[in-house]
């Protein structure tokens, strides 16, 4: 994109056009998409930091949404207090995995491009337009993801028009999958959600529901060595974000804190964690 040199703004921010951000760019200065951006050939996912564990779970009020904290570059940890959890916008959150630095950068336009429609329309995607508009974001990354730099997310909200919390996953070409009661993403994903088979209730409380996903975190931990656990000794814990009809709250590290210090002291007696009934 060109610039006046009397300061004027160009010619493409005083046309009118569509509602989406993401439109403006790929029409006026494509080479700010992620997707768009020329790489050399080869797998460089060795190469960058990667993002690992989110977790997500509905319970009566709204949505759960918790991520560790670790950031992984082949064999070598690369950042041990990364946020991987954000608000999209007041009503729904969004977890990354993959690529680290593609995925906070398209994070950002996916909050962007939801602030410039709720601008320019004067009201709120619905949850599943949402959900789309972050799809085809994903599937604008399908170039690199093919060379190692993808990027899965995790997405979920609460819907008001049913009233609750709903969680939706991607693959790396932009599917967009919705999920029942609870799903995780990541490389410790198969070990989180084997302790949420066990652990998840539809009638949990908001905090019964931390406390689940936190446990499942704890147990990804345990299994991959990607995913990073609770750090006691610096006070690193997971990022936890609940999402209602009052909106959008990440939970403060020192609850978060408190929910973590019960969980350890209870795995010195029981290190693989709380049993479930047979039936």
């Amino acid at each position: 994109m060109t610039f006046d040199a009397s300061g004027r703004l160009p010619e493409a921010f005083l046309t009118p056009g569509g509602s989406s951000f993401m439109d403006f760019l790929a029409g006026h200065a494509p080479d700010l998409l992620p997707g768009r951006r020329a790489l050399g050939a080869g797998d460089l996912s060795k190469d960058v930091p990667h993002g690992t564990t989110i977790v997500a779970a509905t319970f009566a009020d709204g949505v759960v949404m918790a991520g560790d904290r670790r950031a992984t570059m082949g064999n070598i940890i690369a950042q041990r207090d990364m946020e991987k959890v954000f608000p999209a916008d007041e009503y729904s959150s969004v977890g990354i995995a993959g690529s680290a630095g593609l995925a906070v950068e398209m994070v950002r336009l996916f909050q962007v491009e939801l602030e410039h429609y709720e601008k320019l329309e004067g009201t709120t995607l619905s949850l599943d337009g949402k959900a789309n508009r972050l799809s085809a974001l994903i599937r604008g990354n399908l170039a690199m993801a093919m060379q190692g730099l993808a990027v899965v997310p995790l997405f979920a909200g609460y819907d008001q028009d049913v009233q609750g919390g709903r969680i939706f996953s991607y693959d790396p070409s932009g599917g967009r999958y919705p999920e029942q009661f609870f799903h995780s993403v990541g490389s410790g994903s198969v070990f989180a959600r084997g302790a949420l088979k066990k652990l998840y209730r539809e009638d949990m409380s908001a905090t019964d529901c931390v406390t689940a996903v936190v446990q499942s975190l704890y147990d990804a931990a345990d299994d991959d060595s990607a995913t990073g656990g609770p750090d006691l000794a610096r006070r690193i814990f997971p990022v936890v974000a609940v999402v209602t009809a009052d909106g959008y709250q990440r939970m403060p590290d020192d609850q978060v804190g408190d929910i973590v210090d019960s969980i350890v002291g209870a795995r010195r007696d029981r290190p693989d964690g709380p049993n479930a009934p047979l039936s």
